[in-house]
């Protein structure tokens, strides 16, 4: 994958951070773009929806993030007499 820039930000007191605006331009993110957030072990990315593509979708989904939903009591309550 090549590198097209590298810049440097910091993050806010509520979290935030500010896209330089030459990365911007060069994304195509334009004010009220969704985005999405994709956190791996070492590294964080921004995509832009348009890019995301729904064959991705189930592998953004781990097996951690379905066990936190479906790894509950109830959840074996109702599953127990199937």
């Amino acid at each position: 994958m090549e590198i097209k820039e590298i810049r440097t930000v910091t993050i806010t007191e509520k979290g935030q951070i500010v896209i330089p605006k030459i990365i911007r331009m060069l994304e195509g993110f334009k004010e009220g773009s969704k985005i999405s957030i994709i956190v791996y072990q070492d590294k964080i990315e921004l995509k832009p929806m348009k890019k995301m593509i729904e064959e991705m979708f189930p592998a953004l989904i781990s097996e951690e993030v379905l066990a936190e939903t479906w790894n509950t009591l109830e959840e074996d309550e109702a599953w127990k007499n199937l």
